[in-house]
């Protein structure tokens, strides 16, 4: 996109046809860039996960990996951030240390399967065992609840968190499911796997010792997002505090079913 921009400017720059065609990427690019980041904050305040799923559906089609990329990684953080402040008193550190420590262990065992196993595969996996966990989920709702579980098997599943997120990038995905399987509450489960989700994209970060480049491009993209961002996390903390437990429970299992059809799903 970007290429074709450079030369329509620099082949027809007094051609008004490709004048308007430049600027119509250009708007294509930013409305599609606005509309994700906001409903993707939307998403991440209503449920307490999903933003980079939801953003890079939409942003993938409006601009280019390079941009699209540094971006989610540094606006989920933000609302990962604003949801951190939000759930303040929340949080029961004995509950979420199995958790956090458990992803510690997982992550570099995660990030050594890069260097063999088919990230496809693993994605395509993780995404059948969504569907098929979600739909068994909803059909039945009288699901098992393990809440006899102790920190032993918190820290087990934390270590399989970190595995795939560090295989994967999908960190969090294996708490969400744990932690409305223990039975807690909507305000317990928030409190669990949103801070072990950002805990995680940390460590995964750290060990892949990934670089960016911060360009005048992505600074512009940064500040036109920032109140569509604040809106929608703020429109979807607002619906999220007027959900009962079963109405949470179904909108948690909903967006993973989505996630999941959209891991299961062959890319080009």
């Amino acid at each position: 996109m970007r290429a074709s921009r450079v030369h329509f400017y620099s082949h027809g720059q007094d051609d008004p046809s490709c004048r308007s065609g430049e600027i119509m990427d250009i708007t294509v690019e930013l409305a599609g860039f606005l509309l994700g980041a906001f409903v993707a904050a939307f998403i991440s305040g209503l449920a307490g996960f999903g933003f980079a799923l939801i953003a890079t559906a939409i942003w993938l089609h409006a601009m280019p990996p390079l941009l699209a990329t540094p971006l989610m990684v540094v606006y989920g953080l933000l609302v990962q951030v604003y949801a951190f402040w939000k759930l303040k008193g929340s949080y029961n550190y004995s509950r979420l240390l199995p958790f956090v420590l458990g992803s510690a262990i997982g992550v570099p065992f995660g990030v050594g399967l890069l260097g063999w196993a088919s990230p496809v595969h693993l994605r395509i996996g993780t995404g059948v065992f969504l569907i098929t966990f979600c739909l068994y989920s909803l059909l039945r709702p009288a699901l098992p609840q393990f809440h006899t579980a102790g920190r032993g098997t918190d820290g087990c599943m934390g270590v399989l968190n970190g595995v795939l997120g560090g295989a994967t990038a999908l960190a969090g995905i294996v708490v969400v499911v744990w932690s409305g399987l223990r039975g807690w509450s909507k305000e317990e489960q928030r409190a669990v796997f949103q801070p072990t989700t950002v805990a995680t994209y940390l460590m995964v970060a750290l060990w892949l010792g990934g670089t960016g480049n911060i360009t005048p491009d992505l600074l512009r993209h940064l500040a036109l997002g920032l109140p569509g961002l604040g809106v929608g996390s703020w429109l979807g903390w607002w619906l999220y505090g007027r959900l009962d437990e079963a109405a949470f429970r179904k909108v948690v299992l909903v967006l993973l079913l989505v996630s999941g059809a959209a891991l299961a799903l062959p890319t080009r």
